[in-house]
């Protein structure tokens, strides 16, 4: 007899639940649970370990259920209790999630093997991030991907004078006072004509039409908080 793959999603809208059920019911024979809050879904995983065990977990990152006695009151803390209890279960996050900023924290820090867009989330994108997921192999679908190759790239092109420019530009009026407060790296001030030179060089990177979409631009994609 063929061993189901035993699928937990925790979610705490049950209209997303629905329709996941759907979708993975069109392309798969699984075994699902399903649960509207972390600490039963943690509660879960741990009580079936040793008999019939979870194989893939999907979890959304914001739970708006949470009381005072909640212990696990987001996908985040969940992703966490799992890898501090070094539980071996492939772990994919579903979400509305889609700051860049957001989405880099959780994949670089959580590592999780999935990161789905609730608005994308068919048939056809499940059956791919669970073939996936269930081979060891990590699926972050187009739109984060791209979110996170160019949050790279940026975070590349990004020295210390940029980040200090990034920073002091919301802090001042006019560009002119910069002048006297960038500090070179020999300890001496970066020049006016030498800030704006590098302003331009930043806004052509990020894309931004002027230094205020640039400053915003740049704490979208996590540069500077």
């Amino acid at each position: 007899m063929e061993t189901k793959t035993r699928i937990l999603i925790a979610d705490d809208h049950q209209l997303v639940i629905q329709g996941m059920l759907c979708s993975l019911k069109e392309v798969g024979n699984f075994d699902i649970v399903t649960t509207d809050n972390c600490d039963d879904a943690f509660q879960l995983i741990k009580s079936n370990l040793k008999t019939n065990p979870f194989q893939l977990l999907f979890t959304d990152l914001s739970f708006d259920n949470s009381t005072k006695d909640t212990n696990l009151d987001g996908g985040e803390e969940l992703i966490k209790a799992i890898r501090n209890n070094e539980i071996d279960i492939k772990i994919g996050v579903v979400t509305g999630h889609t700051e860049t900023n957001r989405v880099f924290n959780v994949i670089s820090n959580l590592e999780p093997n999935a990161y789905l867009l609730k608005s994308k989330c068919d048939a056809t994108e499940l059956d791919f991030a669970v073939k996936q997921m269930l081979v060891n192999k990590k699926y972050y679908t187009h739109e984060i991907h791209q979110k996170i190759m160019r949050r790279n790239i940026i975070q590349i092109q990004m020295d210390d004078i940029a980040i200090q420019i990034l920073r002091e530009l919301p802090n001042h009026p006019k560009l002119a006072n910069l002048e006297g407060v960038i500090i070179k790296g020999d300890g001496s001030f970066l020049k006016l004509r030498s800030i704006e030179t590098k302003l331009g060089s930043l806004r052509a990177d990020l894309d931004a039409v002027n230094n205020t979409d640039l400053v915003l631009k740049a704490k979208e994609l996590g540069v500077i908080d």
